[in-house]
C-alpha cells in the first residue's frame, strides 16, 4: 500500500510533458462518457455491429482478434472496421490494439507485422531458454532496440495506412516474468518508457498513445508520452474490488485526468470471462446479472470521474461479452459535477446535475439517484 501511496503522490506532482489535445474524443457530461473494447472472435463486425458501435461510442479500441478471415490478417480488419465506423461517425476516434508485451503471432487473427519481427526478439533466461507466459506466449524483448523500431513502425502503419487514431498499447505493466534477473526487469521497464517515446515520436503530437496499466509502472516517465491509460482491474471480483484499492484508484484517476490526461475504467460485473462456468451460462442470463450489478462500479467511476474519464463496462472484450447490450443508464442525463465526491470514512457521496451518486466500498452498496430533467 505505501507503493501505491507513493505512487499517486508522484504523480500528483508531475505535470504533463507531451498530449495529443487536438486528437482527444469529445468529451461530455451530458451522459455517463463510455468507451468500447471490443474484438470479434470470428469473422468481420457485421453492419448492425458497426452501427451500433458508432451510435453509442465516440472511442473505440479495436481489439486483436477482429476480421482475420475474410481479410486475412488484424491489421486490414481493423483498417476496414475503423473506416466503418468513422463513415457512420465522424466524431469517433478509433484506436489501434497493439500488445507491447506478448506475441501476437499466437493470436487467431495473426497480425501481418509479425511477418518482419526480428529473429530471436523474445528474452531469455541464464540458460538461454525462450522466456513465456500464458503457457506458449513469449514476451517481447523491448531491451532490443530492432525491437522497439519495429514495434514503433507497426504502430505508425496502423495510424498512416489504417486510419486508426492512436495505439491502444496493451500489457504495459507486464513485467515480471520466472526466469528473469533483476537487472533485466528493470530494463525491460526503462525500455517501455523508451518505446513510447519512439512511437510517439513517429506517430506525431496528435495521435494518440493510451496504455494499460496506470497503476503498474511510474506514471512520470510513462505518462509523459502517452496521453492516458486505463485501469483494467476497476472493481475487478479478484484483483480490484477491496476498499483500499478501490480508493488508490480513485485518487490515482483524479490526479491523471487533473494532468490533462484520459482515464478509462474497465468495470466489470462481478465476474470476467475467464470464469468458465459462467462462459457455460446462458448470455441471457450474463447479460440480466450485468445490469443488475451495474449501479456498483458505475458508481466508483462517478465518484472519481474528471475531465476525460471513461467508463467501459462489459465481461470481456469480445463481441459476446456484453458490448453490444446497451445499458439503460448510459441514456440518462447526468450533467457536470457540482464539486468533488465527499468522503466519510469509506463512503463517498458526490452531486452531478442530473444524478446524486452513494457509494459505500466497505459493504459493497451503491445507491444512484437519476433527477429526470423539466
Amino acid at each position: 500500500m505505501n507503493r501505491i501511496v507513493a505512487f499517486i503522490g508522484a504523480l500528483t506532482l508531475w505535470l504533463p510533458v507531451l498530449r495529443a489535445a487536438d486528437g482527444f474524443p469529445d468529451f461530455s457530461w451530458e451522459r455517463v462518457p463510455v468507451y468500447a473494447h471490443v474484438g470479434k472472435a470470428s469473422d468481420d463486425f457485421t453492419p448492425e455491429e458497426l452501427n451500433f458501435l458508432a451510435t453509442h461510442f465516440d472511442f473505440i479500441t479495436i481489439e486483436k482478434h477482429q476480421a482475420s478471415h475474410k481479410h486475412g490478417s488484424t491489421d486490414a480488419g481493423f483498417a476496414v472496421a475503423a473506416m466503418e465506423i468513422k463513415k457512420r461517425n465522424p466524431r469517433a476516434k478509433v484506436l489501434f490494439y497493439w500488445n507491447a508485451s506478448l506475441d501476437a503471432s499466437s493470436s487467431r487473427g495473426c497480425y501481418q507485422a509479425m511477418e518482419t519481427f526480428p529473429a530471436g526478439g523474445f528474452p531469455k533466461d541464464s540458460k538461454g531458454r525462450t522466456i513465456k507466459r500464458r503457457g506458449a506466449v513469449p514476451n517481447y524483448d523491448l531491451t532490443r532496440p530492432d525491437v522497439r523500431h519495429w514495434w514503433s513502425d507497426a504502430a505508425a502503419k496502423a495510424v498512416r495506412e489504417y486510419g486508426a487514431d492512436g495505439i491502444f498499447a496493451d500489457a504495459m505493466g507486464q513485467r515480471r516474468e520466472k526466469g528473469l534477473s533483476e537487472a533485466k526487469v528493470k530494463a525491460l521497464v526503462a525500455a517501455r518508457v523508451a518505446l513510447l517515446e519512439e512511437t510517439r515520436r513517429k506517430i506525431g503530437p496528435d495521435k494518440l498513445i493510451i496504455y494499460n496499466g496506470l497503476m503498474k509502472d511510474d506514471p512520470k516517465k510513462l505518462l509523459q508520452f502517452a496521453d492516458g491509460a486505463m485501469i483494467e482491474s476497476f472493481c475487478h471480483p479478484k484483483y480490484g474490488s477491496g476498499k483500499e484499492m478501490l480508493t488508490a484508484y480513485f485518487d490515482a484517476t483524479r490526479a491523471a485526468a487533473r494532468a490533462g490526461k484520459i482515464v478509462i475504467l474497465k468495470g466489470w460485473p462481478g465476474f470476467t470471462f475467464r470464469r468458465k462456468d459462467m462462459m457455460a451460462r446462458p448470455h441471457a442470463e450474463l447479460l440480466r446479472l450485468a445490469r443488475e450489478r451495474i449501479a456498483f462500479p458505475l458508481a466508483c467511476f462517478l465518484a472519481a470521474a474528471q475531465r476525460n474519464c471513461y467508463f467501459c463496462y462489459s465481461w470481456g472484450y469480445r463481441e459476446f461479452h456484453g458490448t453490444f447490450d446497451w445499458r439503460p443508464e448510459f441514456d440518462r442525463p447526468l450533467g457536470p459535477p457540482k464539486g468533488e465526491a465527499v468522503r466519510d470514512g469509506w463512503t463517498y457521496r458526490r452531486q452531478f446535475e442530473h444524478a446524486s451518486v452513494l457509494v459505500d466500498l466497505e459493504k459493497k452498496i451503491a445507491r444512484i439517484e437519476w433527477r429526470e430533467t423539466p
